[in-house]
């Protein structure tokens, strides 16, 4: 691919679209020819029904000019902004500055009122009905495609209005996760439990944990293989924040606390990642979509301040 982003490409592009322009503006100029005074018009070969021809008139002057000057305006469209390979045009026009610029103006226009929530905590914000409303209209911009218009979620996506998190429910853990986004990753564990019997003695074991449906016997047998999962479970399977390792012992499942999912998770493990937020929201955005975000696992506390 990298011989599509040459600079021998835009050479190129810029060669091909000026000898168009020019091949225009000379096939519009030789056809050009008016219609002499007494002279009878030809046809142009074409007969139908015995006597309907097609007639050789000339193009309309006042579309031959009009399509002249479209050519000089794109001649003069291509000088003043990018088209011509490279080139970026005499007036240094930009969609990227356009848009850095409009984004400027915007958050200049609300930077005031980003500045009175940035003062007060997470938890003061999420009080705030004001601040309630701005952030709800942000999670419906950018979480709800993810997480659902009640932000309960869905399989592979966290319920985020219960009190289980994965990387932590407190303020400045969901702002982390908001600002730098989360990669989740289980390693498929197959290979390293053991036999397919293992595996499934192994799953057995983990939804005994919950109290999910499961066979004693097996889980058993299974629970000395669950030491390769406590490293990053814990040893008692409830897991680590620092990792994002989920609690084996609640019942609260990302992809389903079925034996057939459970089985399916140790031997093919998953991949699940949240892209960072940061950069697009910046810190003002990204204040209010914490608090409305904790807001929806902590109403009670919310509301009583």
């Amino acid at each position: 691919m990298a011989d599509f982003t040459s600079s021998g490409w835009s050479l190129y592009i810029a060669i091909v679209t000026i000898a168009s322009i020019l091949f225009c503006l000379w096939l519009a100029l030789a056809l050009a020819k008016g219609k002499v005074k007494g002279q009878e018009v030809g046809t142009t070969g074409h007969k139908w029904d015995e006597d309907l021809e097609e007639f050789n008139n000339p193009l309309p002057r006042w579309w031959l000019w009009l399509f002249i000057l479209t050519c000089v305006f794109s001649v003069v469209y291509l000088i003043l902004y990018p088209g011509l390979g490279s080139f970026a045009g005499t007036l240094g026009w930009s969609q990227k500055d356009q848009y850095e610029r409009e984004v400027a103006r915007v958050n200049q226009a609300v930077e005031p009122l980003f500045a009175k929530f940035m003062a007060q905590d997470v938890k003061t914000v999420a009080a705030d009905p004001q601040a309630r409303e701005m952030g709800e209209r942000l999670y419906l911009t950018y979480c709800v495609q993810c997480h659902g218009s009640t932000a309960q979620g869905s399989r592979g996506f966290p319920n985020l209005a219960d009190r289980d998190w994965l990387w932590g429910g407190e303020p400045e853990a969901i702002k982390a996760t908001i600002t730098q986004g989360r990669q989740g990753v289980m390693p498929p564990m197959g290979a390293a439990v053991g036999s397919s019997d293992d595996v499934t003695n192994l799953a057995h074991y983990v939804l005994s944990l919950s109290d999910s449906g499961h066979d004693a016997a097996r889980a058993a047998l299974g629970k000395d293989k669950f030491g390769v999962c406590a490293a990053c479970h814990g040893p008692e399977g409830k897991g680590n924040p620092a990792l994002g390792a989920p609690n084996l012992t609640d019942k609260t499942w990302l992809y389903g606390g079925g034996l057939a999912t459970t089985i399916e998770t140790i031997n093919k493990g998953r991949n699940n990642q949240m892209p960072a937020f940061g950069e697009l929201l910046g810190d003002g955005k990204i204040h209010l979509l914490t608090a409305y975000v904790w807001g929806l696992s902590n109403r009670s506390e919310a509301a009583s301040r």
